[in-house]
Parts: structure tokens; C-alpha cells; sequence
């Protein structure tokens, strides 16, 4: 599982912006990335039919132990509500012991200019005051 391409549950309307929200995991062990393989497609389905999601994708470098995510909102109360319910936040909470490092940045784009390039989602959480 290299790359879960852009999906688009919800279109975002034209000359919109859009809340992009990207993260980086590293697990400490491969059991930990393994778990995090596992874990990953009930959260996938649930951002698929999360209200006020504009797209979202996932780059998995398990045997770096590493996952990038990056996705865009109409807003940061549906990412909120989303991070905050459904299989997304058992999830999160269960993980929390498996990782070694995390990194997450925000910004807002223009709806046209999704999907977020991966270049720009690694620009983005390794600068400084992405964390």
C-alpha cells in the first residue's frame, strides 16, 4: 500500500477555500506500522462519507515505519468532527503508545488547487512551526 490516491467525497464548490490538514507518523516498531495498516481502512471509509470533506489521501512507507495523510475540509469543525468520532478516534487513541514521532500542519488552499501535492504536504510539516 504505497499511495491511496486523492479521493473526493464531497466537491468542493468553485473559487472556495478549503482547510488542508496534513500529518506525518512514524511508529516505533513494525508491529506498531502493521497496526496502522490495519487500522487504516476503517478510517479510510469513514473519511469517504465524513460531511464537509473535500478529498483526503494516505502514503504508507511501512517498512520506514512511516504514513503521510493529508486532506482538505470546508471547514475546522468538520475536520474536528471527524477527528473526534466515528472509527477516527478509537483509532487514534489506541495508536498513540505505538508512535516514535509525529508531525501535523494546517493551512487553507484554494478549492482548485486540490488535490495537495505530496511535495507540498512534506514542504509543509518540516517547517519549523509546522508542529
Amino acid at each position: 500500500m504505497p499511495t491511496l490516491p486523492w479521493i473526493v467525497p464531497n466537491t468542493p464548490p468553485p473559487h472556495t477555500e478549503a482547510h488542508v490538514f496534513a500529518s506525518r507518523f512514524e511508529t516505533r516498531t513494525l508491529w506498531g506500522a502493521l497496526r496502522f495498516f490495519l487500522r487504516t481502512p476503517g478510517v479510510w471509509r469513514q473519511v469517504s462519507r465524513a460531511p464537509g470533506a473535500y478529498g483526503a489521501s494516505l502514503k504508507a512507507q511501512p517498512l520506514r515505519r512511516t504514513f503521510w495523510t493529508v486532506s482538505a475540509w470546508e471547514s475546522p469543525k468538520a475536520l474536528g468532527a471527524f477527528a473526534r468520532t466515528g472509527p477516527h478516534a478509537p483509532t487514534a487513541r489506541g495508536l498513540l503508545p505505538q508512535m516514535r514521532d509525529a508531525e501535523f500542519a494546517g493551512w487553507t488552499a484554494k478549492s482548485e488547487d486540490l488535490p495537495v501535492d505530496w511535495t507540498e504536504v512534506q514542504r509543509r510539516l518540516t517547517q519549523p512551526h509546522a508542529r
